[in-house]
């Protein structure tokens, strides 16, 4: 099983009424509170990157189809539905364990942690989705928050009984813009910080040794917090990593990426768009539109999650 990688004041939780909560999708229903997006021509990448090695330049042009895309990360809620429904198990509860941020686990013992791996993960037996943190732990008053410790064949499994898909990382980065091409966060150019402005679930303070949760979360977020874009979409980043369809490839030619490269499609890496709760300036700053990471289909972490779109009709 590969291993995970990169890793409320000011802007309240949105208005929503209690019937406009993310419904329970059912199979191969087409979703009433989708956000239909036009497509057309739109320039995704950068061609000023922050981590180039991520492969986030050149910017290109694309032209995309008309696509629906959820407002919101899948939940815990809605998976639930979907192993009620179906039966299915997870590789991490198939394997038996996944990784878990340090700060959550009471007791770390030394065969917890990877030699190779970042020191803030550790390998949790029973970790899964239905228990985030490790047996003991479970999902209680966290059914509207996004499910995590799935992998990139969970997701796509989900997303076959829901009758949709993951999105495309230019459909991706087209629904996070909400509109505004070529900006480095949803909501514009403003830089989140540790103290006044928190537009979104990341980290505040001192990464990785004490998180100040100034945004009011040191995990997960409802999938409903924070404002949405201009599309009407919800923590398109932080939060959670979002899977995509793609493979991770890197486009660039410099040394670093082709080796990089190579590695990724020798791991079979998948895509994944949008930065998490434990992303800060200091070590992780991907929780901007164009960053990018890639890890293998099988990874599950506590915080990497997906959302779908839908073909338009």
């Amino acid at each position: 099983m590969g291993e995970g990688g990169s890793c409320c004041s000011g802007i309240g939780r949105a208005a929503l009424p209690v019937l406009a909560r993310p419904e329970v999708p059912l199979g191969s229903r087409r979703p009433a509170r989708l956000v239909e997006l036009s497509g057309g021509r739109f320039r995704m990448g950068t061609d000023t990157p922050i981590l180039p090695q991520d492969g986030e330049t050149p910017s290109r042009e694309m032209t995309l189809r008309p696509f629906g895309m959820d407002p919101y990360a899948v939940s815990n809620v809605q998976f639930a539905a979907f192993v009620a429904d179906t039966g299915y198990a997870t590789e991490a509860e198939r394997f038996g364990w996944s990784l878990v941020f340090r700060g959550f686990v009471e007791a770390v013992r030394p065969e917890m942690l990877s030699p190779n791996g970042p020191p803030w993960w550790c390998r949790v037996e029973g970790a899964c989705w239905r228990a985030p943190e490790g047996p003991g732990s479970s999902t209680e008053g966290r059914a509207d928050h996004p499910v995590v410790h799935v992998s990139w064949n969970d997701a796509q499994a989900f997303a076959r009984w829901a009758g949709g898909r993951l999105p495309t990382e230019a459909e991706w980065e087209y629904a996070a813009s909400g509109g505004r091409e070529g900006a480095r966060f949803p909501w514009g150019e403003a830089e989140p910080d540790d103290v006044a402005f928190q537009p979104c679930n990341i980290w505040q303070g001192d990464f990785p040794r004490h998180n100040t949760a100034a945004d009011g979360y040191a995990g997960t977020a409802p999938v409903d917090a924070f404002a949405p874009n201009g599309f009407g979409l919800f923590n398109m980043v932080g939060n959670v990593w979002e899977w995509t369809a793609e493979p991770f490839r890197i486009r660039s030619l410099s040394r670093d990426a082709k080796q990089r490269n190579a590695a990724s499609q020798t791991e079979r890496q998948r895509l994944l768009k949008g930065g998490s709760y434990l992303c800060h300036r200091s070590y992780c700053y991907r929780y901007r539109i164009a960053a990018r990471t890639g890890v293998s289909a099988d990874s599950s972490t506590g915080h990497a999650g997906f959302r779908l779109v839908f073909d338009a009709v």
